[in-house]
């Protein structure tokens, strides 16, 4: 990639991959590759989004890929805000297009109105207190334009936009993106990168339904997401009682 000082410039193109995320991890634990290599497939299998569930794509329609980085400079309990990191970057690439309705639904879903089109996954390694390694899985929908019915609030960029893109278009922009958030948080830029995360944060200061682990649904309103851990903040619209959870413990319901 020219654009790029290192992500993207070793890139792995696989036509067939369970999953990139697992290509990637093994990749970095036996031979540790350059910083910013990229594992990239046309056909994933078996990809996994947040909390176990599958992400499924059509075949060359859509952007299926993961990134090699090292934060070793990151503390383990910072490790969020590399999520944020690179949640704005694919949000950037979403503005870059003129999709102004776009928004990072917490923890790090990118989203078109109401609907989702894209989905982040990091898996990390650690070295004591410190980051090591993150495989930075994305899946971003692209040009497809059926989606399963289990799947309502699905979308692309094409079915928002009406159009066609380009997906080397789009994978050059989004290394040079994620390659600029990057290196802001390696910078210690770390209060810039959370302020534009809660400004683009979908659902802010408004009222949405959340799900317990025990199924029971609750209304309460987004007041912010803490940058460190990543636990967000939500108040009881009648009592005013702000209460912080942690992914684990409560998913906004769509």
């Amino acid at each position: 990639m020219e654009n790029t000082l290192f992500i993207g410039k070793v890139h792995q193109q696989i036509p067939e991959l369970p999953s990139t995320n697992t290509f990637a991890m093994d990749w970095a634990s036996k031979s540790r590759p350059p910083e910013g290599a990229v594992v990239q497939t046309d056909k994933q299998t078996d990809g996994r989004g947040q909390f176990g569930s599958r992400w499924l794509t059509n075949p060359g329609e859509n952007l299926t890929l993961s990134i090699i980085l090292y934060p070793g400079w990151l503390m383990l309990q910072q490790q969020f805000l590399l999520s944020m990191a690179v949640a704005l970057a694919v949000h950037d690439v979403l503005l870059a297009l003129d999709l102004t309705d776009a928004s990072i639904k917490w923890p790090n879903d990118l989203m078109l109105g109401n609907r989702k089109t894209a989905g982040i996954l990091l898996q990390n390694s650690i070295k004591g207190h410190m980051m090591d390694c993150s495989v930075v899985g994305i899946g971003l929908n692209v040009n497809q334009t059926a989606f399963p019915a289990d799947l309502p609030h699905a979308t692309s960029l094409r079915l928002h936009a009406q159009r066609n893109f380009n997906l080397n278009e789009i994978a050059q922009a989004l290394f040079s993106a994620l390659e600029s958030r990057y290196l802001q948080l390696k910078a210690g830029k770390t209060s810039e990168i959370s302020a534009a995360y809660h400004h683009n944060l979908y659902g802010a200061d408004a009222v949405h339904a959340f799900a317990l682990p025990s199924g029971v649904q609750i209304q309460r309103r987004i007041k912010g997401v803490d940058a460190p851990s990543g636990r967000i903040a939500l108040e009881e619209p009648d009592s005013g009682i702000t209460t912080s959870h942690d992914i684990k413990s409560v998913q906004l319901i769509l």
